[in-house]
């Protein structure tokens, strides 16, 4: 059950503890029971389970269908390993286009337990949770969720980044070189919250990217959720026999 004595908060208790029954107990497209269900059941407020769902649902465990429900997603279970590394702006750029992002949001927060051990940092840990909105010739592209550590980009703000590409903020202003990223992705289909700023249709296919990227010390520094169209996104790989 939630301990409401904690420090940590109780949406990231309830995130952990629908994980641990989800991955347990339940397959995809099982329902998850009803918001005022999970309220009562938790006693917890619907402010609470809807911050919860909303979180489970950028992590890739539940999808929703408006007017029928929220139900268990598979896109947990499809992710495969591969390691590259890789710039949104540069590949756009390389390919005659002009690359443009649009922040969505930004806020502080505190790591979930699912995020805290991807980014190798204490469950609570304070993080900034940036959303934005790739494009290349004004046409929508790519959904990035980034996490990053507030102790090691500490001040940073809106302005920041909006400046300049994320990758030069970090070596500019904060001193953070990158020495590599371990990436996943795999096939998916568009969700419903993300259609519209991604200009297609629900259910339409996709390319979901996770990649974790570290500095020098390999210490993560940011950890990304994206979601790419796949009529419009090439993700080009070259391998090398060692």
């Amino acid at each position: 059950m939630l301990d409401k004595q904690s420090p940590t908060p109780l949406y990231n208790q309830l995130v952990d503890l629908l994980i641990r029954t989800i991955q347990t107990s339940m397959k995809p497209d099982d329902p998850l029971p009803s918001e005022r269900e999970i309220c009562e059941k938790y006693g917890v407020s619907r402010t609470t389970v809807r911050a919860a769902l909303s979180e489970l649902e950028d992590l890739g465990y539940i999808y929703r269908r408006h007017g029928k429900g929220t139900y268990v997603s598979a896109l947990w279970k499809e992710m495969k390993n591969l390691s590259e590394f890789y710039s949104f702006t540069e590949h756009m750029r390389q390919l005659g286009m002009k690359p443009e992002t649009r922040i969505l949001s930004f806020e502080t927060g505190v790591a979930n337990r699912p995020t805290a051990e991807r980014m190798k940092i204490g469950e609570g840990s304070a993080i900034y949770r940036l959303r934005r909105l790739r494009l290349a010739d004004g046409l929508p592209m790519m959904l990035e969720l980034t996490f990053i550590p507030v102790h090691l980009f500490p001040g940073l703000t809106l302005e920041m980044l909006q400046s300049m590409p994320l990758y030069d903020l970090y070596s500019r202003r904060f001193n953070q070189e990158i020495r590599y990223a371990d990436e996943e992705f795999y096939a998916s289909l568009v969700q419903d919250k993300e259609a519209e700023l991604l200009g297609v249709p629900v259910g339409s296919p996709c390319l979901r990217l996770v990649r974790t990227t570290c500095n020098l010390d390999n210490r993560v520094i940011e950890f990304t959720l994206s979601a790419a169209r796949a009529d419009q996104f090439v993700y080009k790989i070259r391998h090398r026999r060692r």
